[in-house]
């Protein structure tokens, strides 16, 4: 397929490699140049002045950017290049709503929007091994297979455009809970006088294990926390898990103490660290 892929950052950078690797035709946008062009001296492709440039002539563009208003700023420039039939997948963790209206702008250029928010982080984008949850139209996600099949492990639609904006909502809620538990978990062991490398083998065979317990337990014993999913990402994901909890009911108790949580680490300086410095808070002077 002809690909356009915007936005090169710690996630976009590996998937539109794997994309190049499959065989794909791709040209690149990212809002820093030289990050387009190393992309290229490493993958090959054509790195692109603009996105209207990139999107010209596509089978697909795909995007990995920042918000709601970045996606809405790439989807305006880049329609009128695209022709009928075209595919948008958008990977951007987004609000439902910002999705419904680019579905709804894209139909009426006779293109496709496909919000497909993505959950496995840096070394799941790395490792082509990236789950994604999908809100399109049934024949739209059919076409776009080839594009995930690039860098996912799994795929799934979830219905109509939004619905995979609202999936992903739900998968943050989740590791938001999961995180705080194994800090506080963490700090207990601690505070009782054990070694937290003794609970974690004791324990993560039972009911408690979970990915974040494989995957952080020692880099947060060892208060390892510059790498992985930003808390930044992560207050801004919540904040639109919050919102949209707003309009629809839920109770969602824990994630607004979690989302304070992580206001408290950014306070600390811990805006770029991973999500798991949950444990940083607690074990402050």
């Amino acid at each position: 397929m002809k690909i356009a892929f915007v936005g090169l950052g710690v996630m976009g950078f590996p998937m539109a490699g794997h994309l190049a690797a499959k065989g794909h035709d791709l040209s690149v946008f990212n809002r820093s140049p030289a990050k387009a062009q190393r992309w290229v001296e490493t993958h090959g492709g054509r790195a692109c002045a603009t996105v209207a440039e990139a999107a010209t002539g596509v089978d697909a563009l795909v995007l990995c950017v920042g918000n709601d208003d970045d996606v809405r700023a790439v989807v305006a420039e880049a329609l009128p290049k695209m022709g009928e039939g075209g595919l948008i997948i958008d990977h951007t963790t987004t609000s439902a709503r910002v999705a419904r209206e680019m579905a709804e702008l894209a139909a009426a250029y006779g293109v496709a929007f496909l919000d497909s928010p993505v959950s496995g982080g840096q070394a799941g984008a790395e490792n082509g091994q990236l789950t994604i949850m999908v809100g399109a139209a049934v024949d739209a996600y059919g076409r776009a297979i080839p594009v995930f099949e690039g860098y996912a492990k799994a795929v799934r639609r979830m219905g109509e455009p939004g619905a995979g904006q609202l999936t992903k909502m739900v998968n943050q809620i989740a590791i938001a809970g999961v995180v705080q538990g194994l800090a506080e978990g963490l700090h207990f062991a601690r505070r009782a006088g054990l070694d937290p490398a003794d609970v974690y083998e004791a324990i993560s065979k039972g009911a408690a294990q979970s990915w974040q317990m494989d995957n952080r337990w020692k880099t947060m014993s060892e208060g390892k926390f510059d790498f992985g999913f930003a808390v930044d990402w992560m207050r801004k994901d919540l904040g639109l898990v919050l919102d949209e909890a707003a309009a629809n009911g839920a109770r969602l108790d824990i994630t607004r103490l979690v989302d304070g949580y992580y206001a408290e680490v950014q306070a600390l300086g811990g805006r770029r660290w991973d999500t798991s410095s949950l444990v940083a808070r607690l074990e402050k002077p």
